[in-house]
C-alpha cells in the first residue's frame, strides 16, 4: 500500500498536464556547512559504478523483460562483502517514457535489495557517453572484445540537439526525484554524467560539434527541475575533463557544474600524482568531494595507488565496473580501434568474474582492509 500511495502521488504531482499540480517551493543549493553536515553523517562512501553482469546498458538493466533481481542480489552481496557502502547506478529517460510506474517499481525493488546488503545508491539521470541513438526493446549483443559496445546516452543526440525537446524531460526528472525525495536509501542524485563527452573515436562522427552548449542548456534545466522536486538528498554533476585549478580556467559547463552542485564530484582515470592535484584543486569549494569514476589499471589508476589516498583524504570513491559481463569493460577504451581476440592479461576495469572469483585476490584484500570488511 505504501508503494502504491507513493506512486500515485508521484504521478499526480508530476504528470498531470506536464506540470505539477502540487507545486512546493523549489529548494536552493545547499550551503557548504549543510553539505558537510550531510557528509559527516554518512559512512565513507566507497563502492563502484554498478550494473549487473547480465546487462549491456541501462535499458537492459531496468526494462521489465530483462530486469534481473537474482543477479543484482548476488552481486550486491559481493559488494557488501568488500565493505562497499554505496553504488552509483545509471537510469535512462526512455524507461520513464516507456512505463513510469513500472520503472519506479523496479527502482524500489533495486533499493530494497541494496538496503538488505547495507548499501546506498547514487542515481545518475542523464549520460553523455557512448551510443547517441538509444532505443527501447531488445538490446543488441555485445561486439566481441569491445569496451562498452552497447552503453547508451541519455537522452540521446536527437533530443539533445533540439533544445525545444528538452522540456519533455521535465516529467522524468521531477517524477523520479520527487518519488524518492525523502528516501534515505538514496545517497545522492548525479544529474548528468560527462555531458560534453564527444565519444572519440567510437561515436564522434555522430556528435554535434557544439555538444557542450546543448548539454549545458539541458543541465541548467535539469538542476532547476531537480530542485523543484525538493529532494532531501544532495544534487551534483561531476567534472571530468579540462583544467579545474582556478576559476578563470574553467570551461562554462565545468563552471556551472561546480558552482551549482551541493557536493563536488569528479572523475579521475589517472595516476596518483594527477589525481591528488585534481582533489587539491577542488578543495577550494569547501564541500564534500567524491570521485564518482576512477580505476583504469593500465593508466596507473589502481586500487593500490589511489584508494588509500581517497581514504586518507575522506574522498568518496566509486570505481568503474564490478563484475565482468556484457559491458566488457575488462577491455580498454582502445578496443574500439585495436583488435583484441581474448581477455587482456591486465584488466582495464572490474573486480570479479561472473562466478565471484576475484580478478586479483590482493586487490580484494586491500579493499577489505581499507573498508574494514576484513575485521
Amino acid at each position: 500500500m505504501k508503494r502504491q500511495v507513493g506512486l500515485i502521488l508521484a504521478m499526480v504531482t508530476f504528470l498531470v498536464g506536464g506540470c505539477a499540480v502540487v507545486t512546493p517551493e523549489p529548494s536552493t543549493q545547499w550551503t557548504p556547512s549543510q553539505a558537510n553536515a550531510w557528509y559527516g553523517e554518512k559512512p565513507w562512501l566507497v563502492g563502484c559504478n554498478f550494473s549487473p553482469s547480465t546487462a549491456i546498458n541501462q535499458l537492459e538493466m531496468w526494462q521489465l523483460e530483462t530486469f534481473d533481481p537474482d543477479t543484482i542480489d548476488r552481486e550486491l552481496a559481493w559488494a557488501h562483502d568488500l565493505g562497499f557502502t554505496s553504488v552509483r547506478v545509471y537510469l535512462h529517460n526512455l524507461l520513464w517514457k516507456q512505463h513510469p510506474r513500472g520503472f519506479l517499481n523496479r527502482m524500489e525493488d533495486f533499493l530494497d535489495i541494496a538496503e538488505r546488503h547495507e548499501i546506498g545508491v547514487m542515481f545518475v539521470l542523464f549520460d553523455g557517453c557512448w551510443d547517441p541513438y538509444p532505443s527501447l526493446g531488445d538490446q543488441r549483443d555485445p561486439k566481441p572484445h569491445v569496451h562498452n559496445s552497447g552503453w547508451a546516452q541519455s537522452p540521446g543526440v536527437k533530443v539533445l540537439r533540439d533544445p525545444e525537446s528538452h522540456d519533455k524531460l521535465k516529467g522524468y526528472v521531477k517524477g523520479v526525484i520527487g518519488h524518492f525525495r525523502k528516501d534515505k536509501r538514496v545517497h545522492a542524485w548525479d544529474l548528468f554524467n560527462e555531458p560534453d563527452n564527444i565519444n572519440r573515436p567510437a561515436y564522434v562522427q555522430f556528435e554535434p560539434p557544439n555538444k557542450a552548449e546543448y548539454s549545458l542548456m539541458l543541465l541548467k534545466k535539469a538542476f532547476a527541475w531537480a530542485r523543484a522536486a525538493r529532494p532531501t538528498q544532495p544534487l551534483t554533476a561531476g567534472v571530468w575533463s579540462g583544467d579545474w585549478s582556478s576559476d578563470g580556467k574553467l570551461s562554462p559547463i565545468n563552471k556551472f557544474m561546480l558552482e551549482q552542485s551541493d557536493i563536488i564530484t569528479f572523475h579521475a582515470y589517472s595516476n596518483l600524482e594527477q589525481t591528488r592535484a585534481r582533489v587539491e584543486s577542488l578543495k577550494r569549494y569547501n564541500r564534500p568531494i567524491i570521485c564518482t569514476e576512477y580505476m583504469a589499471r593500465p593508466a596507473g589508476s589502481t586500487f593500490e595507488s589511489i584508494l588509500p589516498y581517497f581514504k586518507e583524504q575522506n574522498v568518496g570513491a566509486y570505481n568503474w565496473g564490478f563484475v565482468a559481463g556484457k559491458t566488457q569493460t575488462i577491455y580498454p577504451w582502445d578496443s574500439w580501434v585495436k583488435t583484441y581476440a581474448a581477455e587482456p592479461a591486465l584488466w582495464f576495469h572490474d573486480i570479479f568474474r561472473k562466478d565471484g572469483t576475484p580478478y586479483d585476490a590482493k586487490e580484494v584484500e586491500l579493499i577489505k582492509s581499507l573498508t574494514g570488511a576484513d575485521r
